[in-house]
């Protein structure tokens, strides 16, 4: 009896010591991505919870019911049938142990994820889904909480193995996305776009590539099957820099970049905090040359199911 009551004590102890840890380390999140164990297909495609999904319609007009589902997917579906909960399957273990405190995330790309932006064409070039930051219902709000001072971006990342990506693509996963359309930094897998297409798949199509804004490779990594590997990608908004931190599975994260300038960011500037799937085209030799360099509205698309898994999204003040 003496060592049972030891060993509990000793359990106890440990779940405190724990639980203590993620409460200290709560007080420091700006933005909770992690989606709830409660959230619900219904919430995702209303806006509850996290992620922006839909829009008011008008946009200024957030006294109307009726919403524009039209954010970052296909205008035709909703929300929940580009993002599925993993029900079996489970999150990243950096942030989850000792029990699991969130669901994971599946996002998906088809023929028709095509965006339609308000105002303009339909982005017929690329296939995307994606989850915006948000603070109610509002992704400027969150923007300005999560993008000041300094803030780490925190992000796990797991292959579908049921719904691979075609390698021979360029896929942008993870970014901070200005109104100008460039990314503060971003993620990268496959091979990116070149026009003329060059040799197909490119030789680090199977890596992870974290991108400066003037896309640079900071850090490269094979994206290996089976595995969370987890990112923690550190802004200072004052300075201009980006600093890059990565581990696999339970792995505590590790620093392999150090702050580095990116000074082609103008300063003052922020931007939506996405992620999820984008996936761009290859050069369609059929299309003039002028829509052979438009790969937003041109090119060749499959058209089949791709997809990556989703844990471990938050922001944290400073850089931890």
């Amino acid at each position: 009896m003496c060592c049972v009551s030891l060993l509990l004590t000793s359990i106890l102890v440990s779940l405190r010591a724990v639980c203590g840890n993620v409460l200290e380390k709560s007080s420091n999140v700006l933005y909770d991505g992690r989606a709830p164990l409660t959230l619900t297909a219904d919430d995702l495609d209303n806006s509850n919870g996290p992620y922006l999904t839909c829009v008011p319609f008008p946009a200024q007009d957030t006294h109307d019911a009726h919403f524009d589902f039209s954010a970052v997917k296909g205008q035709n579906e909703s929300a929940s049938y580009y993002t599925k909960f993993q029900r079996f399957a489970l999150p990243t273990p950096l942030h989850n142990l000792p029990f699991s405190s969130e669901q994971v995330l599946a996002i998906s790309i088809d023929n028709t994820s095509v965006f339609v932006p308000g105002g303009g064409p339909p982005q017929l070039g690329f296939r995307r889904t994606e989850l915006i930051a948000q603070v109610n219902k509002s992704s400027s709000l969150a923007d300005s909480v999560m993008e000041i001072g300094t803030t780490t971006f925190h992000f796990s990342i797991q292959a579908d193995i049921l719904h691979p990506l075609n390698y021979k693509h360029e896929y942008q996963i993870v970014f901070i996305e200005p109104s100008d359309g460039t990314h503060v930094f971003g993620v990268q897998l496959g091979s990116p776009f070149t026009n003329p297409t060059g040799p197909l798949p490119a030789p680090n199509a199977h890596s992870f590539k974290i991108l400066d804004h003037a896309l640079n490779v900071l850090f490269s990594t094979p994206f290996l099957p089976l595995h969370w590997h987890n990112f923690a990608i550190t802004v200072d908004w004052d300075n201009r820099t980006l600093a890059v931190a990565y581990s696999l599975d339970a792995a505590p994260l590790k620093t392999f970049k150090p702050a580095t300038p990116n000074p082609t960011v103008a300063a003052g500037v922020s931007g939506d905090f996405h992620f999820g799937v984008l996936k761009l085209p290859l050069v369609d030799p059929k299309d003039t040359l002028a829509n052979q360099g438009d790969v937003v509205h041109h090119g060749i698309q499959e058209g089949t199911t791709e997809a990556l898994l989703y844990s471990g999204v938050f922001v944290t003040k400073g850089n931890k």
